[in-house]
């Protein structure tokens, strides 16, 4: 049986490149933006989605996380790490006057990334934000008339035709996203390639009290247990200006005795808690680089 695999497309994407590092052979179903794709597995038109949850240079992705705690019951079953190197790139008939260009198009995440290059390279010049890398460069090869350039992966502009006029442009070598892939049923994949490593991810809620040092409280439930916090970032629960829940990634399976006791004590101390379940990390290999 094969599996239905959604993504953020179109193809060549990075989200492309993450699902099909991990499923290749499955059936990959591109959705034009972040909650059509994980509203596919909610609504049993595919088996999986692949979203980007966080990047190394700009952080969460707040649309998945409160989409995650907001709209839908998912659970992570995996993690892929996708290394990130975002290309200058432009219709062939633009190569020899790419640096006449009148606006940038790319996802928001990718023109953050890349804000050192475009703020001295193309001050001034209109950066206009897409659902994805990819579909910035279909856009740019589909209108050649436009005087415009895009930001994405070198197998975008392979797909699509474009000519990479500077190569490497995010402001910082180390540029990683970290996806999840999500799925209805709680329990992790077993894909080759993933390590023996478990992660356990939870949204928290604070008790509704809102008594003084509840956060430290929280904190100190995985610090006397010696359960490593690998993230912990705050989101707003749109309820209220400073009703925020937390979001905690911790290195330990559910199975833990050490995490079964964490999650009996956040529980006594009147946390609501929305595990997101336990899971392993697939490391996608940079690819190498051209001379």
């Amino acid at each position: 049986m094969v599996t239905r695999v959604a993504y953020l497309g179109p193809e060549a994407s990075f989200t492309h490149l993450a699902a099909d590092g991990l499923f290749h052979g499955d059936w990959l179903l591109p959705y034009t933006t972040i909650p059509e794709a994980i509203e596919a597995v909610s609504e049993d038109r595919a088996d999986y989605a692949v979203v980007p949850i966080e990047n190394a240079l700009e952080g969460a992705v707040s649309l998945t996380v409160d989409y995650l705690y907001h709209e839908v019951e998912l659970f992570i079953a995996a993690e892929i790490l996708q290394p990130i190197d975002q290309h200058l790139m432009v219709h062939p008939d633009r190569a020899d006057s790419w640096e006449e260009v009148e606006s940038i198009h790319s996802h928001p995440q990718a023109l953050a990334q890349c804000h050192k290059f475009l703020h001295y390279r193309f001050r001034g010049v209109p950066l206009i934000q897409a659902t994805s890398t990819s579909g910035a460069a279909r856009y740019a090869a589909e209108n050649p008339e436009l005087k415009i350039a895009t930001i994405g992966n070198r197998f975008a502009a392979e797909k699509y035709g474009l000519k990479i006029v500077q190569d490497s442009i995010n402001d910082f070598h180390f540029n990683r996203t970290r996806f999840v892939v999500l799925s209805k049923r709680e329990g992790e994949i077993g894909k080759p390639g993933c390590g023996d490593k478990m992660k356990s991810t939870l949204m928290i809620n604070l008790p509704k009290d809102n008594r003084s040092g509840a956060l430290h409280q929280v904190l100190s439930v995985f610090a006397w247990r010696r359960l490593n916090l690998t993230k912990i970032e705050s989101r707003p629960m749109k309820t209220g200006l400073g009703d925020y829940f937390f979001i905690v990634d911790v290195d330990a399976g559910g199975d833990d005795p050490m995490m079964k006791g964490a999650l009996e004590e956040l529980a006594a101390l009147g946390c609501v808690v929305k595990p997101l379940g336990t899971y392993k990390s697939y490391e996608i290999k940079p690819a190498p680089r051209e001379n």
